[in-house]
């Protein structure tokens, strides 16, 4: 009799714990669900939008793809990931194409390289509003509102050399050269020595002339190790927001004629998918804004020097800033 009563209380138990389990098992969807905690989802409701997000190849890039990704599935839309997809001229041309919908761009890569001018615009605001007018009235590109990190190309050089030879900005590279040409050593990427805003540029800028036999071609990656190390090079072309200046002990000379034009991140999308979504440019406003120089670099740092995955960093930075939950 004691075995047929209790039977059914092990059914019955099991049944209890099974509940407890389901109970604990949606409360816990509930907490991770970024639609229950995060402010994209709570503000905005992109269900059904089908969008390919796009990026370039390098550290930064890949970051932000992430972030424009995981944020736009966080407000219901279906995304195809073509983040890493190859440099400027193939990710523009996708965009242009449809073949991918959206990617950041900085202004100073659209007016330059994109739209062919030779000279950049004086002030980040007026450099941001002259290329978004243009590309939208000639290639029907919009820009979205910018980010205030400036990725612009810039001369670093590590702590200790900046000591040795009192280098704090670009002017100073003049006396270098006529007191101490042998240091002046140059790590470029091959990008650098063509672009009128590289190193043609700064030189007629400066007034200032790099003999060809100290420069060091290197890929970009490549330089900010070699300037730290100072083997071949004391002097290298690296961008603003790299994680690896402050992880290695750099420092960037200060563009004090104003050289470089500015690059403020805009995530760029076609005009035609922004009137069926104009929700996308709040959005990314709201981001953007959040993605000042410090940020920016410790973002890419985490990469770049302490070996996390871009998605995982794309996300966290979401998550912290209360994006998503």
């Amino acid at each position: 009799m004691r075995t047929a009563n209790r039977q059914p209380r092990r059914w019955l138990a099991a049944l209890f714990v099974a509940a407890l389990a389901m109970t604990a098992c949606e409360a816990d969807v509930i907490i991770d669900d970024p639609e229950a905690e995060g402010s994209l989802a709570q503000d905005y409701d992109l269900s059904g939008a089908e969008l390919t997000v796009g990026s370039k190849e390098f550290t930064e890039q890949l970051v932000l793809g992430h972030i424009a990704r995981i944020a736009l599935e966080s407000t219901g839309v279906t995304v195809e990931d073509e983040i890493g997809l190859a440099g400027t001229a193939i990710v523009r041309e996708a965009l242009v194409a449809g073949e991918i919908d959206l990617y950041w761009e900085y202004t100073g890569t659209g007016w330059i390289t994109l739209l062919g001018e030779t000279e950049p615009v004086e002030g980040a605001e007026a450099q941001y509003e002259a290329v978004a007018e243009r590309d939208l009235e000639e290639n029907g590109i919009r820009w979205l509102e910018p980010g205030p990190f400036d990725n612009t190309y810039a001369v670093a050089v590590h702590e200790s050399t900046a000591e040795e030879f009192d280098l704090s900005q670009l002017s100073d590279l003049q006396r270098l050269l006529d007191e101490n040409p042998d240091a002046a050593t140059f790590c470029v990427a091959s990008e650098f020595v063509t672009r009128d805003d590289g190193l043609p540029g700064m030189e007629q800028h400066y007034d200032i002339e790099f003999p060809q036999e100290n420069l060091v071609m290197l890929d970009e990656g490549a330089i900010y190790s070699e300037v730290e190390q100072r083997d071949n090079c004391n002097l290298g072309e690296v961008f603003a927001t790299d994680g690896r200046i402050a992880a290695l002990d750099l420092v960037v000379l200060e563009d004090d004629q104003d050289f470089f034009p500015a690059y403020n991140p805009s995530v760029t999308v076609r005009d035609e998918l922004y009137q069926q979504y104009p929700e996308l440019g709040e959005m990314f406003a709201e981001i953007a804004a959040r993605l000042d120089t410090e940020t920016m670099q410790d973002l890419n740092a985490r990469v770049d020097a302490e070996g996390e995955f871009p998605e995982e960093v794309a996300e966290d930075f979401l998550r912290t800033e209360g994006f998503i939950g």
